[in-house]
């Protein structure tokens, strides 16, 4: 990526080393939150959040021995901004519970922002079921919400100003080195 004088170069916020022992430390907190987890379960948003919910469900089993299920929440079509998006976003199966009832939901996602995705999330879960508890476990807080919403579990807050851009890229999916950067363009 070429930079001109006005436009800072990308920085490394976090390295694979340093989201691992992120996502460990907020799989310990869980655990140290629920003591038993057989009523709580994971529902990441698409697209790097169900991997968020995969890792963590992973380091739960590890840490507690525990099977919390890592399902996905689709928000497509609970946006409040579909008028105004150019393209769709493309639409994934939702994968929940099949009782949500009685059950802790933990909400995942790899950048919080304005609050207007978990927001969307969280209409989208009310829409298969009436979950006891919902909660929230982002890898990185940005801050600058537009709506009431903070998560219960944080990677790593991460402060920027409104326009510079936080980009988490994921072996699985980007097929480059796990990375937090931020005012790298994709």
């Amino acid at each position: 990526m070429e930079n001109t004088p006005n436009t800072p170069a990308p920085r490394l916020v976090m390295d694979a080393p340093g989201i691992e022992r992120a996502l460990k430390r907020v799989a310990h907190e869980i655990i140290e939150a629920h003591g038993e987890l057989d009523r709580v379960a994971l529902a990441g948003i698409p697209t790097r959040g169900v991997f968020v919910a995969q890792r963590l469900a992973a380091f739960l089993k590890t840490f507690a021995g525990a099977d919390v299920e890592a399902g996905v929440i689709d928000v497509s079509m609970h946006r409040d901004d579909l008028g105004r998006r150019k393209r769709m976003t493309s639409m994934q199966p939702t994968r929940l519970p099949a009782d949500l009832e009685g059950k802790t939901m933990i909400l995942t996602d790899d950048v919080l922002f304005s609050g207007r995705t978990v927001r969307a999330a969280m209409d989208a879960l009310a829409s298969f079921g009436r979950p006891a508890r919902i909660q929230l476990a982002v890898l990185v807080d940005r801050g600058h919400r537009e709506l009431p919403i903070r998560p219960d579990y944080v990677g790593l807050n991460l402060p920027t100003a409104p326009g510079q851009r936080v980009d988490v890229r994921f072996q699985e999916i980007d097929g480059e080195p796990d990375a937090v950067w931020i005012d790298r363009k994709p």
